[in-house]
């Protein structure tokens, strides 16, 4: 496979231990442009990866996030790019399957799931359920499945990247990513990859608790305009519902004990009327949704057949 339209893009944060390998690897298999895009390691990562070959830039803030937007819009300058970690838990066997999807004209965006052959401690048992959970929320929201869209082994085309709004700093980055194939109907595919466990003297970047709480927080804050009612309409029902608790709270201490609660009673009115107004502005957010998608598509039909 011809690989001189490729960028191979790794963001890099303290990879002293593996980096040079990763780079090694891919230099190998044919790859003449590498880049390392390093956060301000405190280690040797930036030097041992330039001198195995790495084209390395040093982003201008932090995180992965922001690593991966300057690097595709800053320093990349082919048409496909092959990104994945710099911890060595990707191997370059796979990238043949991961780009042939874009050669071929059948994806614009490719995601590596790990899943597909995760090897005995690559991931532990509590960040394998996180994944999952998060997995079946993202189809259950945004109505695709893209089987692991935290994977970091991503292939896609820099056009589609560009066509992206990404604002994330950090690990949210391949969640948003995902967000962004199933709004703007980017054509992306899933292929199955091998993930390994991370080499002893390694240490993770991840903390799962908090970077967890972020992805989840990433998927419904994007589900407000990719899934409307599904926003609106969850915390419609959570203010209906605490309304009703409190209302039903009012009504036994009135009944069993002669003892009203105007505060309360007007708290609980406030609940109800305000949950189902963002009931009603969800239907009425995902009828307009719908409708846009539809003309759009129209146009894009008629555009084609011009």
């Amino acid at each position: 496979m011809d690989y001189d339209d490729v960028c191979v893009l790794v963001p890099t944060y303290n990879e002293a231990e593996t980096i040079g390998q990763v780079v090694e690897d891919f230099r190998d298999a044919g790859f003449d442009d590498v880049l390392v895009v390093d956060g301000g390691s405190g280690d040797d990562t930036d030097e041992i990866a330039e001198a195995h070959g790495a084209r390395v830039v040093y982003q201008s803030g932090s995180g992965k996030g922001q690593a991966v937007r300057e690097g595709v819009e800053k320093y990349v300058d082919r048409e496909y790019v092959l990104m994945l970690d710099g911890d060595a838990t990707y191997r370059v066997e796979d990238a043949d399957a991961m780009l042939r999807p874009l050669l071929e004209g059948d994806a614009e965006h490719v995601i590596g799931d790990r899943f597909a052959d995760m090897r005995e401690g690559a991931m532990t048992r509590f960040n394998q359920i996180g994944n999952r959970i998060i997995n079946r929320g993202f189809a259950t929201v945004h109505g695709e499945d893209f089987q692991d869209i935290l994977s970091g082994y991503r292939a896609f085309t820099r056009d589609s990247f560009l066509k992206m709004t990404l604002t994330s700093d950090g690990f949210g980055i391949e969640t948003e990513m995902a967000v962004e194939c199933a709004k703007r109907k980017i054509p992306t595919t899933v292929v199955p990859i091998t993930y390994l466990p991370r080499p002893s003297g390694s240490d993770t970047n991840l903390r799962p608790v908090r970077d967890g709480g972020i992805i989840f927080l990433e998927l419904y804050r994007r589900a407000k305009t990719n899934n409307p009612l599904f926003y609106f309409g969850s915390l419609g029902v959570i203010s209906s519902l605490t309304g009703f608790l409190v209302a039903v709270y009012v009504a036994v201490e009135w009944i069993t004990r002669n003892i009203s609660h105007e505060v309360l009673a007007v708290v609980a009115a406030f609940g109800i009327i305000v949950g189902v107004q963002l009931l009603m502005f969800g239907v009425l957010a995902d009828l307009i949704l719908t409708l846009h998608r539809d003309t759009l598509r129209k146009i894009e039909e008629e555009t084609g057949t011009e």
